[in-house]
């Protein structure tokens, strides 16, 4: 294990979130409010110090880097950035309980969007600031970012290689161009190219440019976390339908939109994921509008809240126009399977992904054809191109994987005496990075009245869920930690 190289790493991220935090700094200071200023100070100085330690400590590492460094440096560096980025809501008394801040900000930057709050229209503009923006920079990933803006230092180690597979969501990671760091820098130019685009229709809507941009930053980063305590219910219609269109925009494969600005269309239009994803959020709305019929005045209107929910459920964004959880059974049950499905592979959006359920379902109709005609040769394509088995056995031991920590966290969390709906929909919820869950964590509610066993449960279910796993997994494992 490369314990100091992992550890200039960490050094490196805890100094960039330090940077971060110089924004809401400013906004508490302009603003007046002491008790945040305090605690950004507080929380910058304390980050930085640990960051210089941790640098100093580590400064003659040398450059071998393996795959098993790579998942614990990415473990290990979301974890430290938690515990750090938690800081300004517990030293400034807005969350004044460390395992509630720790859950907050966990859930920001695993775009979870699952809050213990009840009244975020009592938190200050810098707060709420620090909380949306956590959103977008753990939607493509705080690494991601770091090997876009800088460079690492070890060149043909696979440092970025084994990082970006890391951190990236989807079963398998490849290069947009031939280097590695080039490909962070697109990812982000495009991420950030659409926030601003997405920033710039929100305001078409005479929206409030701070709102404005915290609301960017939650569709963005398909978060969730809104400013107001009904979330998006009390805008416009216009503004729903823009944060609709662009939730369903971020959950799309960005290397699609790389090959629209190249000029491979009809690459994109082939693509199995998307037209999957597509024709599943279609037929999701047309179902749920003539199921929840009746319920609203105008078609309008029913069209329009189910395309909402959908968008943000399968893009597991997590904000809300509605009250879903009063819908019909149907409707939910509808909402509950696409919390699995989730959005496409190398998108901002959790759960399994549509390209990796297409996978297991092209994987299990090749074992289907085994049985029958043993002798033949099968093979499982995707876009025309043959998936490594390779692959197929890491999307295998993802499922499994999958269901035992969430049958595990299902049975924790039901220490705490909630209905099996609303203990199973949390951990779902968490796991799949959603936000809202049914009943008692609702779309109208919040997980402020889990114990701290369940909060630190769903915590780790948060970063498990973010991380696709392994990550998280592998530092629980003692052979990780032997030389």
């Amino acid at each position: 294990m490369n314990y100091k190289m992992i550890g200039k790493f960490i050094s490196r991220i805890l100094i960039l979130e330090a940077a971060f935090m110089l924004v809401p700094l400013v906004i508490a200071l302009v603003e007046g409010t002491r008790a945040d200023a305090f605690g950004f100070i507080w929380s910058i100085l304390l980050t930085v110090a640990a960051g210089t330690l941790l640098g100093v400590l580590c400064r003659n590492e040398n450059s071998r880097f393996q795959a098993r460094d790579g998942l614990v440096c990415v473990g290990c560096s979301w974890i430290a950035m938690s515990i750090f980025g938690c800081l300004p809501f517990y030293l400034s008394g807005s969350i004044p309980h460390f395992v509630d801040a720790l859950f907050e900000i966990v859930s920001g930057f695993t775009t979870t969007g699952s809050s213990i709050l009840s009244d975020v229209e009592a938190l200050s503009r810098s707060i709420l600031y620090w909380r949306s923006f956590s959103h977008w920079v753990g939607g493509m990933g705080v690494l991601v970012f770091l090997l876009g803006l800088t460079s690492p230092g070890v060149r043909g180690s696979g440092f970025t290689m084994h990082l970006l597979r890391a951190e990236s969501p989807g079963p398998d990671v490849g290069k947009l161009v031939p280097h590695m760091r080039d490909t962070a820098k697109i990812l982000y130019l495009i991420y950030i190219g659409l926030t601003v685009l997405n920033f710039f229709f929100l305001k078409l809507g005479d929206m409030d440019t701070f709102e404005a941009i915290c609301t960017a930053f939650g569709t963005a980063g398909t978060g969730g976390f809104g400013v107001k305590n009904d979330s998006i219910a009390g805008y416009s219609p216009y503004i729903q339908n823009v944060c609709t269109v662009f939730m369903l925009l971020f959950g799309i494969n960005f290397s699609c939109y790389f090959l629209l600005l190249v000029g491979h269309v009809k690459e994109v239009f082939k693509d199995e994921e998307l037209r999957c994803y597509l024709g599943m959020v279609l037929a999701s709305i047309a179902l749920i509008a003539f199921n929840i019929r009746g319920m609203y005045e105008t078609l309008e209107e029913t069209v329009r809240h189910a395309a909402f929910q959908v968008a943000s459920i399968v893009t597991t964004t997590g904000f809300a126009t509605t009250d879903f959880d009063l819908w019909p059974s149907f409707s939910k049950t509808i909402l509950l399977c696409l919390m699995f499905v989730g959005a496409c592979a190398g998108s901002t959006g959790g759960g399994m992904k549509v390209g990796r359920l297409l996978l297991i379902f092209k994987n299990l109709r090749r074992s289907v054809h085994r049985f029958v005609s043993p002798s033949q040769v099968q093979v499982v394509r995707n876009n025309d191109r043959v998936i490594s088995e390779e692959v197929l056995n890491n999307t295998n031991a993802y499922l499994a994987a999958y269901g035992v920590l969430v049958i595990l966290s299902f049975i924790i969390v039901s220490l705490d005496g909630f209905s099996i709906t609303t203990n199973f929909s949390a951990v779902v919820s968490c796991f799949n990075n959603i936000g809202p869950g049914l009943e008692a964590v609702g779309p109208t509610c919040n997980f402020g009245g889990y114990s701290d066993l369940s909060k630190i449960v769903l915590t780790l279910d948060m970063l498990a869920g973010r991380l696709e796993i392994f990550p998280i997994l592998v530092l629980f494992s003692r052979r990780t930690w032997k030389r």
